[in-house]
């Protein structure tokens, strides 16, 4: 199929590539001529792992162009993806602008019939108000189409080419006959197909990513409450995970999640709700308690220094808002460093791939390394923000050797605490009890 993706983001990127892979003809527009002439070099300007070589492969087998003309994009698919950004508007809500552009373009340049798919996460009613609009100009039949977008950052390729649902909004069987057709290659096992209105699909992805933010937050207050109780929450976390009505995923206690999605998409369905008169209050309270999780971390760094960090060398590990890739978009590290410096702190930080977009908000305010073991060098503490491999499997003893003090604010809670205690470390987690160095042994009393 000839198909065309407007939008090269995580989301464009992937799926252009991805139905390269399979055999469709496809290309790929974007307005930024930088990043368009970078792709063709075969550049891929996002950290993600198996990108590259699917971008590579489909450069080489001709089927996967980039372009900056949305006209020629447009002319070009028989089927067109909208894949733009919908960052947040101040208000919470989703910002649609370039949505609502892409479907202007796409409603005067259309040259025959045309499916649109909204695969950019947008609010519900987002098909129906598309439609009006590219129906203004549109002098050929079309069909608006909602497939949102469940791939993971750090496991996007894996998530598209084996996905465990593809969610189609449609009324239209044609219209499902051919995303059939498109996707037949990714569900060779079993049909993954779920059909359904667009307005249930949008609102499908909305939920989805609630459902998985009032987990991760739920967890987080269980851990709080476990520190005030004296109780271990990686206990606790082991046996909910084993029962099968909640399973393990996502009750991972930690300073909160991040990202470009969970944070704007719960806000956004937030402003949603309230538009039809309803408050959701479990969501909010999610959103809430995301917002204040890092301040458990930092009261914890805070009490352990006398609330006086002037002068005090703090390394950071980890910056992006999750392993395996680079991005940095409400990472609570950001928030970390910035009271950190706030406090006086003399902020060093690591990253295996996130250096350079942090490095591009802090400047020399913050010393960057590429290795753990340099930006501890003196340090008085370690803060384990992104529960990086790199960062699991350190040399403890080199560590110890080469920080002024041996200090752990573990904000993933990936180690052993009685380990490293026996090593020498203070170790500070999120809802399990501090773990300190056992005492030296007095000296004999004199004979």
């Amino acid at each position: 199929m000839r198909v065309c993706v407007v939008g090269t983001g995580y989301v464009g990127l992937v799926l252009g590539s991805g139905l390269a892979h399979s055999g469709n003809d496809v290309l790929c527009v974007d307005t930024d001529d930088d990043k368009i002439a970078a792709l063709g070099r075969g550049e891929v300007p996002i950290h993600e792992p198996g990108l590259n070589e699917l971008v590579a492969e489909g450069l080489a087998d001709g089927r996967l162009r980039f372009g900056t003309d949305l006209a020629e994009g447009v002319r070009f698919g028989d089927i067109v993806f909208i894949c733009v950004g919908t960052p947040p508007l101040p208000d919470g809500r989703a910002d649609l602008s370039a949505v609502w552009a892409v479907g202007e373009v796409i409603g005067r340049e259309m040259n025959w019939f045309k499916m649109i798919v909204t695969k950019s996460t947008v609010p519900v009613g987002t098909a129906a108000r598309l439609r009006e609009i590219i129906a203004q100009y549109a002098r050929h039949r079309f069909e608006v189409i909602s497939n949102p977008e469940f791939l993971k950052e750090g496991n996007a390729v894996n998530d598209f080419l084996k996905p465990d649902r593809i969610v189609i909004g449609t009324d239209s069987e044609h219209a499902q006959e051919v995303l059939t057709e498109l996707y037949a290659p990714f569900q060779l096992t079993s049909d993954r197909m779920i059909f359904m209105d667009t307005v249930s699909a949008e609102l499908t992805k909305y939920a989805a990513n609630a459902f998985l933010a009032t987990k991760i937050s739920f967890v987080n207050e269980m851990a709080i409450l476990a520190d005030r109780l004296g109780a271990d929450v990686a206990a606790v976390r082991r046996a909910l995970g084993a029962d099968a009505r909640i399973g393990p995923k996502f009750l991972f206690p930690g300073v909160g999640y991040g990202g470009s999605c969970f944070p704007k998409d719960v806000r956004a369905l937030l402003h949603t709700a309230e538009e039809v008169g309803y408050e959701l209050r479990i969501v909010r309270a999610a959103d809430e308690v995301n917002c204040a999780q890092p301040e458990f971390l930092l009261n914890q760094v805070s009490a352990h220094f006398e609330h006086s960090l002037q002068g005090v060398p703090v390394a950071v590990w980890g910056l992006a808002f999750k392993p395996n890739t680079d991005d940095i978009r409400e990472a609570p590290a950001l928030r970390i460093m910035d009271w950190l410096l706030e406090q006086g702190a003399v902020v060093s930080a690591c990253d295996p791939v996130a250096n350079e977009p942090t490095a591009a908000r802090y400047g020399d305010r913050v010393a960057f390394h590429h290795s753990p073991y340099e930006a501890a060098t003196g340090a008085r503490a370690v803060i384990l923000v992104t529960e990086w491999h790199q960062f699991r499997t350190v040399d403890f003893t080199r560590l110890h050797d080469l920080m002024a003090e041996a200090a752990i604010f573990d904000g993933r809670n990936i180690y052993f605490p009685e380990r490293l205690a026996r090593s020498g470390f203070t170790v500070y987690s999120i809802g399990r009890p501090v773990a300190r160095p056992a005492a030296p042994p007095l000296p004999p009393s004199p004979a």
